[in-house]
């Protein structure tokens, strides 16, 4: 493992439980809608740091001029060059080759280059000054200690650069509950006070987690939370989603 890599047990243990949850996380693109209000990167080049499989890559590259994953986890870096490369040959395709070889999820024809590098948030491998806008979603940047990845964001990012960070905002919403309860040591006020010191801005979300079947609902559940707690959460709420408050931090660097 490379220093200073946080595992994230839910993908690097469960990737394809993972896969199933982001096709549910926020399917009205509210969080893309804010961003792109702050800051839209048509014909820019976007970074994404802790890209995972790299499920949102493809989203970028549909309007970007270039887009990089950065990701730490070997066996995830191979998933979303995978990915990449799937994308990078249906492009080249007539439209019914792209529906018939694309993932659902990735059929936004790429508009940019798309590459994805093994690297950290404390010491991306890219140039200073090289990109435009940078995007971190429940990856690394959870308030006090990820003071080394804010640095390299102000590094890469050019003059009039924005970085976004989507985290949990524990003090809303059923998720935010269930959070605060497997973490009671997680103080969301404090991760607030944490990003205003560091001159970032803060808009609250709401957005829908939602699940096609409540067996895939108890799957991404079980892989989110301690079983105990899972079991508990589970047995106390019915269906297949769950409403879910987000904070969305940016900083747009001079």
């Amino acid at each position: 493992m490379s220093r200073g890599v946080i595992p994230s047990p839910n993908i690097w243990r469960y990737p394809d439980v993972y896969e199933t949850e982001n096709l549910g996380v926020d399917p009205d693109g509210v969080l893309e809608a804010a961003m792109r209000r702050i800051h839209d990167w048509t014909g820019q080049n976007v970074v994404d740091v802790g890209c995972g499989s790299g499920f949102h890559l493809p989203r970028f590259a549909a309007d970007a001029a270039r887009v990089v994953g950065v990701e730490p986890h070997p066996p995830l870096v191979r998933r979303a060059r995978q990915r990449v490369g799937a994308i990078t040959a249906a492009a080249s395709a007539a439209p019914a080759a792209v529906t018939a070889a694309v993932d659902p999820s990735d059929r936004a024809r790429p508009n940019a280059s798309i590459e994805v590098l093994r690297g950290t948030a404390q010491a991306l491998p890219l140039p200073t000054s090289s990109m435009d806008v940078a995007h971190a979603r429940w990856a690394y940047f959870f308030g006090p200690g990820c003071e080394p990845g804010i640095r390299e964001l102000g590094r890469v990012l050019r003059r009039g650069g924005t970085a976004f960070v989507i985290d949990n905002d524990a003090a809303r919403s059923t998720f935010g509950r269930w959070f605060r309860r497997a973490l009671p040591r997680y103080d969301p006020q404090e991760v607030e006070r944490f990003w205003a010191r560091q001159a970032w801005q803060r808009e609250p979300l709401e957005i829908r987690w939602e699940q096609p079947d409540r067996a895939s609902f108890e799957a991404v559940v079980r892989i989110e939370f301690p079983a105990e707690t899972a079991d508990a959460f589970l047995a106390e709420h019915p269906g297949s989603s769950v409403d879910y408050a987000v904070n969305l931090f940016w900083r747009t660097f001079p």
